[in-house]
Protein backbone atom coordinates (compact mmCIF):
# COMPACT_ATOMS: atom_id res chain seq x y z
CA UNK A 1 0.00 0.00 0.00
CA UNK A 2 0.81 3.48 -0.33
CA UNK A 3 2.68 5.78 1.83
CA UNK A 4 1.13 9.17 3.13
CA UNK A 5 3.39 12.56 4.56
CA UNK A 6 1.47 14.05 7.47
CA UNK A 7 1.96 17.68 7.48
CA UNK A 8 1.23 20.00 10.91
CA UNK A 9 -0.89 22.78 9.98
CA UNK A 10 2.11 24.97 9.55
CA UNK A 11 2.77 22.62 6.70
CA UNK A 12 6.02 21.06 8.44
CA UNK A 13 6.44 17.21 7.71
CA UNK A 14 6.02 15.30 11.18
CA UNK A 15 5.90 11.89 9.23
CA UNK A 16 5.32 9.04 6.59
CA UNK A 17 2.53 6.99 7.18
CA UNK A 18 0.79 4.10 5.78
CA UNK A 19 -2.16 5.23 3.20
CA UNK A 20 -4.77 3.24 5.61
CA UNK A 21 -3.30 5.56 8.59
CA UNK A 22 -3.87 9.18 6.53
CA UNK A 23 -7.52 7.87 5.35
CA UNK A 24 -8.79 7.32 8.31
CA UNK A 25 -7.49 10.43 9.75
CA UNK A 26 -9.56 11.83 6.95
CA UNK A 27 -12.15 9.58 8.13
CA UNK A 28 -12.09 10.30 11.32
CA UNK A 29 -11.79 14.65 11.00
CA UNK A 30 -8.61 15.11 12.27
CA UNK A 31 -6.89 15.48 8.72
CA UNK A 32 -7.50 17.46 5.16
CA UNK A 33 -6.36 15.78 2.25
CA UNK A 34 -4.14 17.92 0.27
CA UNK A 35 -3.18 15.39 -2.79
CA UNK A 36 -5.14 12.59 -3.33
CA UNK A 37 -3.62 9.43 -3.99
CA UNK A 38 -4.34 6.52 -6.50
CA UNK A 39 -5.67 4.14 -4.45
CA UNK A 40 -9.18 3.32 -2.24
CA UNK A 41 -9.86 1.51 0.05
CA UNK A 42 -13.67 -0.62 -0.13
CA UNK A 43 -15.41 -2.01 2.20
CA UNK A 44 -18.94 -3.35 2.26
CA UNK A 45 -20.69 0.23 2.77
CA UNK A 46 -18.22 2.49 1.97
CA UNK A 47 -14.92 3.25 -0.38
CA UNK A 48 -12.27 6.21 1.32
CA UNK A 49 -9.72 7.69 -1.02
CA UNK A 50 -6.23 6.97 0.28
CA UNK A 51 -4.25 10.68 0.11
CA UNK A 52 -0.85 10.96 -0.46
CA UNK A 53 -0.13 14.14 1.66
CA UNK A 54 -2.31 14.95 4.33
CA UNK A 55 -2.57 18.24 6.90
CA UNK A 56 -3.40 17.60 10.47
CA UNK A 57 -6.19 20.20 11.54
CA UNK A 58 -4.96 21.08 14.80
CA UNK A 59 -0.91 21.96 15.65
CA UNK A 60 1.07 19.19 17.20
CA UNK A 61 3.86 20.27 19.13
CA UNK A 62 6.65 18.43 18.30
CA UNK A 63 9.10 18.39 21.47
CA UNK A 64 12.32 17.66 19.17
CA UNK A 65 13.29 18.44 15.63
CA UNK A 66 13.75 15.03 13.27
CA UNK A 67 16.99 15.10 12.22
CA UNK A 68 18.66 12.20 9.88
CA UNK A 69 21.80 10.37 12.10
CA UNK A 70 25.51 10.32 10.63
CA UNK A 71 25.05 7.18 8.56
CA UNK A 72 26.44 5.46 5.16
CA UNK A 73 22.76 5.53 3.95
CA UNK A 74 22.22 9.02 4.78
CA UNK A 75 25.45 10.12 3.02
CA UNK A 76 24.56 8.17 0.11
CA UNK A 77 20.34 9.45 -0.43
CA UNK A 78 22.06 13.02 0.78
CA UNK A 79 24.22 13.09 -2.47
CA UNK A 80 21.51 11.14 -4.38
CA UNK A 81 23.64 7.96 -4.50
CA UNK A 82 25.90 10.13 -7.34
CA UNK A 83 29.89 9.37 -6.49
CA UNK A 84 30.83 13.02 -6.07
CA UNK A 85 34.20 12.68 -7.83
CA UNK A 86 32.93 10.88 -11.37
CA UNK A 87 28.91 11.34 -11.41
CA UNK A 88 28.39 7.36 -11.43
CA UNK A 89 26.45 5.43 -9.49
CA UNK A 90 28.15 5.20 -6.08
CA UNK A 91 28.23 2.47 -3.18
CA UNK A 92 30.61 3.24 -0.67
CA UNK A 93 31.11 6.94 1.06
CA UNK A 94 34.77 8.34 1.41
CA UNK A 95 36.46 10.49 3.62
CA UNK A 96 37.08 14.28 1.85
CA UNK A 97 40.07 14.25 4.62
CA UNK A 98 41.32 11.14 5.27
CA UNK A 99 40.76 10.19 8.70
CA UNK A 100 44.45 8.92 8.73
CA UNK A 101 45.45 13.19 7.96
CA UNK A 102 42.94 14.47 10.71
CA UNK A 103 40.00 14.32 8.61
CA UNK A 104 36.24 13.83 11.11
CA UNK A 105 33.63 11.10 10.65
CA UNK A 106 31.31 14.55 9.79
CA UNK A 107 28.86 15.41 7.47
CA UNK A 108 30.86 18.16 6.25
CA UNK A 109 33.90 15.59 5.65
CA UNK A 110 32.02 12.31 4.15
CA UNK A 111 30.92 11.74 0.56
CA UNK A 112 29.60 9.60 -1.69
CA UNK A 113 31.82 7.78 -4.03
CA UNK A 114 31.37 4.91 -6.78
CA UNK A 115 34.42 1.75 -5.48
CA UNK A 116 36.81 2.81 -8.85
CA UNK A 117 37.02 6.67 -7.24
CA UNK A 118 37.47 5.56 -3.69
CA UNK A 119 40.07 3.06 -4.31
CA UNK A 120 41.87 5.95 -7.12
CA UNK A 121 41.44 8.30 -4.21
CA UNK A 122 42.45 6.17 -1.37
CA UNK A 123 44.05 7.46 2.15
CA UNK A 124 45.40 10.87 -0.32
CA UNK A 125 43.84 14.43 -0.33
CA UNK A 126 41.52 15.34 -3.58
CA UNK A 127 44.18 17.53 -4.71
CA UNK A 128 46.97 14.60 -4.43
CA UNK A 129 44.64 12.63 -6.03
CA UNK A 130 44.34 14.82 -9.05
CA UNK A 131 40.60 14.68 -8.29
CA UNK A 132 37.48 17.58 -8.20
CA UNK A 133 34.50 17.53 -6.24
CA UNK A 134 30.90 17.75 -7.74
CA UNK A 135 29.75 19.50 -4.65
CA UNK A 136 30.82 20.37 -1.22
CA UNK A 137 29.46 17.97 1.60
CA UNK A 138 27.15 19.66 4.43
CA UNK A 139 25.00 19.09 6.78
CA UNK A 140 21.29 17.35 5.01
CA UNK A 141 18.32 19.67 5.58
CA UNK A 142 15.99 18.87 7.86
CA UNK A 143 13.45 16.79 6.01
CA UNK A 144 15.94 14.48 4.83
CA UNK A 145 15.04 11.73 7.55
CA UNK A 146 11.93 11.43 4.46
CA UNK A 147 14.22 10.75 2.17
CA UNK A 148 15.77 8.01 4.17
CA UNK A 149 12.72 6.11 5.33
CA UNK A 150 10.80 6.04 1.92
CA UNK A 151 13.81 5.12 -0.57
CA UNK A 152 12.63 7.78 -3.59
CA UNK A 153 10.62 10.68 -2.69
CA UNK A 154 7.42 11.11 -4.76
CA UNK A 155 7.07 14.54 -7.22
CA UNK A 156 3.83 15.88 -4.69
CA UNK A 157 6.16 15.52 -1.89
CA UNK A 158 9.26 17.74 -2.53
CA UNK A 159 7.42 21.46 -1.95
CA UNK A 160 6.95 20.03 1.78
CA UNK A 161 10.07 18.53 2.23
CA UNK A 162 12.27 21.31 0.61
CA UNK A 163 14.73 18.73 -0.23
CA UNK A 164 18.32 20.38 -1.28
Amino acid sequence: MNRALVLNVTDEPLSVVSGRRAALLVYAERADVVHPGDEQLRSERMVLAVPSVVRLRRFVRVPHQRHLSLSRRGVLVRDGFSCQYCGARAETIDHVVPRSRGGGHTWDNLVAACRPCNVRKGARLIREAGMRLGREPRAPGRSLWVASRVGTVPTLWEPYLRVA
